[in-house]
């Protein structure tokens, strides 16, 4: 199965459309102040403008209220909903959209009960805990634990790169893969070749799965 690629973090158009060039198959728009890859809703609008059919867009947030998501799902219009906050079932489903719930690792997590709980969710996203920091960390976890996943489709995310991605690939055979910090040129903007290297990384590992199978 070939594995999808989101690439996060994306700030402005042409980043978009240079990581759609590259292969991506879903674009992540963060709306968390915080973070340096935070968008502006003007940003968002402009990159909805640019992206072309058939990339899905997600908007990426973090303990947002009902009303600031509905501005954001005004202003980018998005195919999918990432929550990498503490939000409850109840809020994730609200939107009448697909939505992704993510999961810091922590050492105690219980997967499957976090499945349970969030069993609405087209997929979890595992990303490495940092305490303080939400997403964009450039850590990894392990990789192993994301077979404790038995109902939900796993996206992996933290410490992915060009050298790091085909191994990570290998160990847990996700249905998508999720990168942002390692691919910048500077805090919220892409490295051009950075995201073609790393496309072609995943493609290449893919090939090398498939011929084993």
């Amino acid at each position: 199965m070939r594995t999808r690629v989101k690439i996060c973090g994306i700030t402005v158009a042409e980043d978009a459309l240079a990581a759609v060039e590259a292969g991506a198959d879903a674009l992540g728009v963060v709306c968390y102040e915080p973070s340096p890859r935070c968008a502006t809703l003007a940003q968002a609008d402009a990159i909805r403008a640019a992206v072309p059919a058939f990339v899905s867009l997600v908007l990426v947030s973090v303990d947002l209220t009902p009303v600031r998501h509905r501005e954001w799902i005004d202003a980018l219009r998005p195919d999918v909903l990432q929550f990498h906050g503490s939000e409850a079932p109840a809020l994730c489903e609200e939107f009448a959209l697909p939505y992704i719930k993510s999961l810091r690792m922590k050492d105690d997590i219980d997967i499957p009960a976090f499945e349970s709980r969030y069993s609405r969710a087209r997929a979890l996203l595992l990303d490495a805990y940092v305490p303080g920091v939400v997403g964009g960390t450039g850590r990894r976890f392990d990789w192993d634990r994301a077979g404790e996943c038995r109902r939900l489709p796993v996206i992996l995310a933290g410490g992915l790169d060009c050298g790091t991605v085909g191994e990570a690939i290998r160990t847990a055979r996700p249905f998508a893969v999720d990168v942002s910090s390692s691919l910048e040129s500077r805090p919220g903007r892409k490295d051009h070749d950075a995201l073609a290297a790393f496309m072609r990384a995943v493609r290449e590992v893919d090939a090398v799965i498939q011929d084993s199978d």
